[in-house]
């Protein structure tokens, strides 16, 4: 199945979250690890962190909040398509995202202004958004 017949489904995650960059050389802050969802990850240039915002304290706050989208996996390591098939849509109509892989499935991160979009647009490509608990309802 190529990348444009793909049909994935996706869970909306009420949290909003913000985005972080940190030194390369910073200690993981506390706050960053507060909830059940976060992500940190290090590089020579960079600690970047994924945290509910409202972790986040004063100074560093991001002024755009993010919105998340689980797809449901898992995945095969080796599967190819994936994100494409979630990329493609989204890069059409403009709208930017944020990923985050783990080893079973992937989070999309979009900009808490652009969400409903998204959503709109990926359920257009045929892909399936449960809407599930009344916090997420109505986007």
């Amino acid at each position: 199945m190529n990348d444009k017949t793909r049909r994935l489904q996706f869970s909306l995650i009420a949290e909003r979250f913000s985005i972080v960059r940190l030194p390369p050389d910073a200690a993981i802050p506390p706050w960053a690890i507060r909830r059940a969802f976060f992500s940190v990850t290090r590089t020579g240039e960079e600690l970047s962190v994924v945290t509910a915002a409202s972790n986040v304290p004063e100074g560093f706050s991001q002024p755009t909040q993010w919105r998340a989208l689980k797809v449901h996996g898992p995945f095969e390591l080796t599967e190819v398509g994936v994100l494409a098939a979630i990329t493609a849509p989204l890069a059409d109509v403009g709208i930017s995202i944020f990923v985050i892989s783990t080893f079973d499935t992937d989070y999309l991160l979009v900009r808490s202004e652009q969400f409903r979009a998204a959503v709109l647009t990926l359920e257009a490509a045929g892909h399936v958004v449960e809407h599930g608990e009344p916090a997420v309802q109505g986007i």
